[in-house]
């Protein structure tokens, strides 16, 4: 299968049946598999940090996907990761997508979308890893391996999502960003759940980068979207 057979994935999924199927699917594509049955395993195998990619079910024993994903993120493990759900409603997926998860598939779900979906989320994460592990604009720096940020040197303490928000914003700073663009590459949603849910993020995301600094780095572009602008004094990178 060329590149995809260097893929790792482990496999997260309490449904002895369906954790088969998977796995029967992935392999068959020349992906290699791992798997555990409930939360607290894949958690353990999870924080090893050996896997490209992860799928985790949502609903899991002793450990929920949303509890790992929370917990690996937290610990600083960046592979991306894809849940797997029957609950496929919007505020479902952008909950999972809230606490970490890269990309979210509601079941059931066809071979090859499962399939395109794991070789997407290697090849985005082959491609970040030749990008500049610290982002710098003004007086704001984003350290994309460690995923923490910083002002003038003082660590803003970012949820998961507000780093990935961040991260996004850092990318294209000082240019405008639209709330569409920012659901479809920080939530991955290519609708609008018709919730506020850019708009809240946005605003934790301000107030962390601009309480107790003299000047603001985050605008709202009314009617358009934000924009990341260098602080008063700042020098760009």
């Amino acid at each position: 299968m060329g590149q995809s057979d260097q893929i790792s994935v482990l496999l997260v999924e309490d449904d002895d049946a369906a954790r088969a199927n998977i796995a029967a699917i992935l392999t068959g594509a020349g992906i290699n598999v791992e798997q555990a049955a409930d939360g607290a395993i894949g958690l353990q195998r999870a924080g090893g940090g050996s896997h490209d990619v992860i799928i985790l079910d949502r609903m899991l024993p002793h450990l929920t996907g949303i509890d790992i994903v929370t917990r690996l993120r937290v610990a600083g493990v960046g592979a991306p990761v894809l849940m797997l759900s029957a609950l496929g409603r919007s505020e479902h997926r952008v909950e999972g997508l809230e606490s970490g998860v890269d990309d979210y598939l509601a079941k059931p779900f066809e071979p090859d979308e499962l399939v395109a979906r794991v070789r997407a989320l290697w090849r985005r994460a082959n491609r970040g890893g030749n990008h500049d592990p610290v982002l710098l604009f003004g007086d704001l720096e984003c350290h994309v391996k460690a995923r923490t940020a910083f002002r003038q040197g003082r660590h803003l303490p970012l949820s998961p999502k507000e780093f990935e928000l961040f991260r996004y914003l850092m990318d294209h700073a000082g240019e405008v960003v639209t709330r569409e663009m920012l659901l479809r590459h920080v939530w991955k949603l290519s609708f609008d759940p018709q919730t506020n849910v850019v708009d809240v993020n946005v605003g934790r995301l301000r107030r962390k980068l601009e309480e107790g600094f003299d000047s603001p780095v985050l605008e709202t572009v009314w009617g358009t979207g934000y924009r990341l602008i260098a602080a008063t004094g700042a020098g760009l990178a």
